[in-house]
């Protein structure tokens, strides 16, 4: 056995060089930045191997609530290259527990192990070790793993100098991986928290783009249509399945969705609203489902879509009917699986979001027209809630006139407490053609206009709070159309898109019609 086997740190020069290296590492290791660690510590295995003739060093990591270490950074001689994933608490029982146990293991030869380690020392012998020392790798009272030094090709003392040397290079390499840990665990948590801030900020200005005033999602009637809607919203709300809200412009399908969603377990995030119809073709797939930086002419950056905001929460499709055929089979596979990627890229993204939809249109004649998937029709249409026109619900015409002249006379400033019955009556009579709306712009409007502590309602659309409007007569009828179509068409009455063209009449009828209504007057082009 050669002299530098025998004992290697014997020689005085020898001993000075690896000293040497053991202050530098020391030094180098004090303020590395946490990305170097990995590398610096392969590095100091090999420079310690080389000086020492070792022939294998291994770093392994202690995988939790199992007996199998991982090794993560290892330097070898080429025909001594280690497995990656070692059963230790297996094939090196009694050595595993010993490092579990805080101990260093040594040994010169196998041989030398207790009679208790037997399996360790058979396990030994097959894989060919010859003398070994590892140490437990401990930071901040937790075992991170071990560090190993090994001879393959003879047998090799440690003496207590070189272990004693060994062990602050395990404490060194221990430190640096727990301050890379901790640096890596910070750095999950700021990406985590602007991830929260950048979501955040993309709700609050959702929400100030939407702009809307939201009064509360309770609802206000006493008709047994509202009251039947309340139950389906009570019975819909907890569940996570898809709603259908179908009804006339203005009758509040917003505030039913928004109703489910209060009533939901997504109730702490912001309901996410887009209105299909209000979007341009050729924008609402990115505003949607984002895009990526590039997709586009004029895409500078990366957009999160709707989609991304609304998930964990609920996303309400107003006037679905309006959403582009082919964008229809996208919305279907975030229906379907949760899945879809943003314009401009091939990542799947995958979202968890409660479908609300809602729509005036009729659906099915759509799809019969062949302008609507009845695939997703079928998908949207697990529960469906139809609300019926304010004209078909009279008995919700008063409490909904009330909670209205509440909150505009608290916003305004005034003291409205009594509605005349004239008045109420042309309230009850008024066809409502914009529903609920419209009623709310009407009170509004009376509540400026109302100087004393009773409100005026200006003339409505049916009805006259003060008096009854004469009938028009077909006279007048004719006289206002033949008017009109005539300053339409300055003049012209004969030839393509003339005024006889528009009022599908005659030239000779027309100049009939326009002398016995006392309209020749009328400057003319062409005759």
């Amino acid at each position: 056995m050669s002299k530098r086997f025998a004992s290697p740190c014997a020689d005085v020069e020898e001993r000075l060089r690896f000293e040497g290296l053991v202050a530098e590492l020391l030094v180098g290791f004090v303020n590395i930045p946490p990305d170097k660690v990995d590398g610096a510590i392969v590095d100091a295995q090999r420079r310690i191997c080389e000086a020492l003739g070792l022939d294998r060093s291994t770093l392994s990591k202690h995988l939790a609530d199992s007996r199998e270490i991982e090794l993560t950074h290892s330097w070898a001689r080429p025909e001594f290259t280690p497995n990656p994933l070692i059963p230790a608490g297996r094939i090196f029982p009694w050595m595993f527990q010993q490092l579990l146990s805080g101990r260093t293991v040594q040994f010169a030869s196998v041989e030398d192990l207790p009679a208790e380690a037997s399996v360790d020392k058979e396990t030994l012998r097959r894989m060919g070790p010859k003398s070994n020392v590892s140490f437990p790798l401990v930071a901040g009272g937790k075992m991170l793993g071990a560090l190993s030094f090994g001879a393959l090709r003879a047998e090799r003392q440690w003496s207590g100098d070189l272990v004693d040397r060994l062990r602050l290079i395990a404490e060194l390499f221990a430190n640096a991986l727990s301050r890379k840990a901790a640096d890596e665990a910070l750095r999950h948590a700021l990406d985590e928290v602007r991830q929260l801030k950048d979501r955040l900020q993309q709700e609050n200005l959702y929400l100030q783009q939407e702009n809307r005033l939201y009064t509360g999602s309770e609802f206000v009637g006493e008709s047994a249509a509202i009251l039947e809607v309340q139950s389906l919203v009570r019975r819909v709300a907890p569940t996570p399945s898809a709603v259908l809200i179908t009804g006339e412009t203005g009758t509040g399908k917003e505030l039913v969705a928004q109703a489910i969603h209060d009533r939901s377990e997504r109730r702490a995030r912001t309901m996410v609203k887009v209105n299909c119809a209000a979007l341009p073709a050729a924008l609402i797939e990115g505003e949607l489902f984002g895009r990526d930086k590039g997709a586009y002419t004029g895409a500078m950056n990366q957009q999160k879509g709707r989609f991304e905001i609304a998930d964990g929460s609920t996303f309400f499709l107003d006037e679905i009917g309006d959403l582009p055929l082919e964008l229809q089979s996208k919305l279907l596979r975030v229906l379907q699986e949760g899945q879809f990627e943003r314009l401009g890229s091939t990542r799947t993204q995958k979202v968890d979001v409660r479908i609300i939809a809602a729509t005036n249109r009729d659906l099915p004649a759509m799809i019969k027209a062949g302008t609507f998937r009845s695939d997703l029709y079928y998908r949207l249409n697990v529960f469906p809630i139809h609300i019926p026109p304010l004209r078909e619900r009279p008995d919700d015409i008063l409490p909904l006139a009330w909670f209205f002249v509440r909150e505009f006379s608290e916003r305004m400033g005034k003291k409205i407490d009594s509605i005349p019955k004239k008045t109420v009556a042309a309230l009850m009579s008024a066809p409502w053609p914009g529903n609920v709306r419209e009623m709310r712009n009407v009170i509004e409007h009376a509540i400026i206009m109302s100087d004393g502590a009773t409100l005026r309602v200006a003339p409505l659309g049916g009805a006259n709070p003060e008096a009854h409007a004469t009938p028009v007569t077909l006279r007048e009828t004719e006289k206002q159309a033949i008017s009109q179509a005539l300053r339409q068409t300055n003049g012209r009455i004969c030839g393509k898109n003339g005024a006889a063209e528009l009022l599908d009449l005659k030239p000779t009828t027309l100049h009939s019609k326009m002398k016995k209504l006392g309209l020749s007057r009328f400057k003319e082009t062409t005759i």
